[in-house]
């Protein structure tokens, strides 16, 4: 399966402030295949859940290119559009101009670059270093992903997270929007959805907000979807939390139980596993090719 050379202009028709499309995020192809064949409308190339699955911190650790790699293998098994995370773009508007372009060669549809200096902190650690960059800064970044190739550009502001309001919030928006951004990320850590609520009814609407609300997970998609203004929910970090509890219960369980024979019946089978991998294909072409 590879991508689709289409695969942006098919992500802007998923995008629909009226029917929001739903990405899961995905650190590797596998977990990217199952978001898919469950039927989520796009994949959702999370940093955060990348560096987990290498066990380091979500602070730029990880380079460009073993971020760009996993993008690659993730749009070439499964056919959903690939949203990209580049947190700051890998430095300034001249590493996004390098950049973005290699993203749209690996078949990705879209990308998102937040407003935060390099090297960037985790929006989720409490007490993290939220610093942001001038706003006129982050509009040539803007610009030079939306120059670089025919990609999504999500430009993503962390204004609430930093503590700066939501006067300066919209003031960064629209500027990202007027910059040619194709929509605006809008992020919160509250524990509540209140915040970002309230910036949602006070968007004026130039482009589709984003939400990713994992701190606020009460929100409902219906609730996300009557507000207008929404084109696209991430749920960012899903699928690495999903599998290190599922492994974390196993491992534990095998080693009270002296055993393997306890979880047998409540993990995958081999012969799910042989389906993820495309073993029949393979198979296909052995009685093809093989002589």
């Amino acid at each position: 399966m590879t991508q689709s050379p289409n695969s942006a202009a098919t992500l802007r028709a998923k995008i629909d402030v009226r029917r929001p499309a739903v990405a899961m995020a995905a650190h590797n192809p596998l977990a990217a295949k199952l978001a898919a064949n469950a039927g989520f409308d796009a994949i959702w190339g999370s940093g955060f859940e990348l560096s987990a699955s290498y066990a380091v911190p979500d602070a730029n650790i990880l380079s460009m290119g073993t971020h760009l790699e996993m993008m690659r293998a993730i749009a070439a098994v499964q056919d959903a559009p690939v949203i990209a995370d580049l947190d700051t773009g890998f430095g300034n508007a001249v590493n996004v101009a390098y950049g973005v372009p290699q993203y749209a060669a690996a078949g990705v549809a879209a990308v998102v670059i937040e407003d935060k200096t390099f090297p960037k902190d985790t929006s989720l650690r409490p007490g993290g270093r939220q610093e942001l960059v001038p706003t006129a800064e982050f509009q040539g970044k803007v610009e030079a992903a939306k120059a670089a190739a025919d990609v999504v550009v999500i430009a993503r502001t962390e204004a609430l997270i930093a503590g700066r309001g939501q006067d300066e919030a919209l003031r960064r928006g629209a500027a990202y929007a007027e910059a040619g951004a194709d929509a605006v990320l809008i992020h919160s850590k509250q524990q509540t959805p209140d915040e970002i609520l309230g910036f949602c009814r006070a968007w004026p609407g130039r482009v589709p907000l984003v939400l990713v609300p994992t701190s606020y997970p009460q929100l409902a998609f219906a609730d996300v979807a009557a507000l207008g203004k929404i084109g696209l929910i991430i749920c960012g970090n899903h699928a690495i939390r999903a599998a290190v509890a599922a492994m974390q219960t196993t491992f534990r369980r095998i080693l009270a139980e002296g055993g393997i024979a306890g979880v047998e019946k409540e993990i995958a089978s081999v012969g799910e596993i042989f389906a993820l991998q495309g073993d029949a294909r393979m198979r296909e072409l052995e009685k093809k090719f093989l002589r």
